[in-house]
């Protein structure tokens, strides 16, 4: 018995060892450098964009995704994310999205949908569903473009963003665009209107906050009564400069909110649309479902819908007296 104990113990023993040995090899290759795993990891980490950073022209090459411009307030790096197709696109659709303080504080990796790899997808998941080439611009701040996204709606943004357009549609030679843009990316649009943009075919401006200081005051969010939400005295509203909206008879602008939306009160979106269509532009104000509680983010991916359509109705438009 003695000898069966030492010669089943023997073997436990080499057992143990050899499944170490499996264990440690297995940890080996996922670690290793050079190993396929490794890499993934090491890229997956380098491509984590980075938000709220300083604009370095080191950090901003000049080839597709990067837009090195120079705005009034000083240099900016706008990061875009295309689907394929867009090189002499005759319409493509740009898109801004909302505000993103709720994770801008936040770890890169912690971030929903923060690499290049994953907007790019998007991009083009969205360029499938609409039928148009489709381009994501990241807003000053966040998606790895520079500056401070703290300063929302202020000028510093808009001009960014208006000359992050022109580089863009420069560079890719885009005929004409649809701008689409969901709540503080439909401030944005707007705002980009009201700084005289042409060549837009559509904008599809969804729960967009407008008329700033009252919208603050509705929220009970305003300092007295001199700050947006932001707390900022510096903001850029576009109802107060509907004035710059270059004329142009066939360009389609659509608002779509909720009635009961507690984010953007709908009631400051009919007054925008108001002063638009008191200044003769081409306007209208739809109302969509949206989700509760907030009624704040629309269903159905309305924006999307129409920003296709409105894409496809400038492609083709329709021959007079064919309806």
């Amino acid at each position: 018995m003695p000898a069966l104990w030492r010669h089943r113990r023997l073997a436990f023993v080499l057992l143990a060892l050899m499944q170490a040995a499996c264990a440690q090899r297995a940890g080996a290759d996922l670690r290793a450098p050079g190993t396929p795993t490794a890499r993934a990891t090491t890229a997956a980490e380098d491509e984590f964009l980075h938000w709220n950073q300083p604009a370095v022209r080191a950090n901003c090459p000049d080839r597709r995704g990067y837009l090195w411009v120079q705005p009034v307030e000083g240099p900016a790096c706008i990061r875009y994310f295309a689907s394929d197709e867009i090189d002499g696109a005759r319409v493509a659709i740009v898109q801004f999205s909302g505000d993103r303080d709720s994770v801008m504080d936040q770890p890169p990796t912690r971030i929903s949908g923060n690499t290049e790899a994953l907007r790019t997808l998007d991009a083009q998941r969205s360029r499938d569903r609409a039928g148009v080439p489709w381009i994501f611009v990241a807003r000053p701040g966040t998606y790895g473009s520079s500056g401070d996204h703290r300063r929302r709606r202020e000028p510093v943004e808009f001009h960014a963003l208006d000359a992050a357009l022109d580089a863009l549609m420069q560079r890719h030679q885009l005929q004409r665009i649809v701008i689409l843009g969901h709540s503080g990316g439909a401030t944005a649009g707007a705002a980009l209107l009201t700084m005289g943009r042409t060549r837009v075919a559509c904008a599809v401006l969804t729960s967009g906050a407008y008329g700033l200081l009252e919208r603050a005051r509705m929220l009970g969010m305003s300092k007295g009564g001199r700050t947006d939400t932001t707390g900022s005295t510096q903001f850029y509203d576009p109802l107060d400069h509907v004035s710059g909206i270059a004329r142009d008879p066939s360009r389609r602008i659509v608002l779509i909110g909720n009635r009961d939306d507690k984010n953007t009160p709908f009631v400051l979106q009919q007054h925008f649309g108001d002063a638009v269509a008191k200044a003769g532009h081409r306007i209208e104000l739809k109302t969509h479902a949206a989700e509760p509680p907030t009624y704040h983010d629309l269903t159905d991916r309305i924006g999307l819908q129409t920003a296709s359509l409105c894409a496809r109705e400038a492609l083709f438009p329709p021959i007079p007296g064919s309806e």
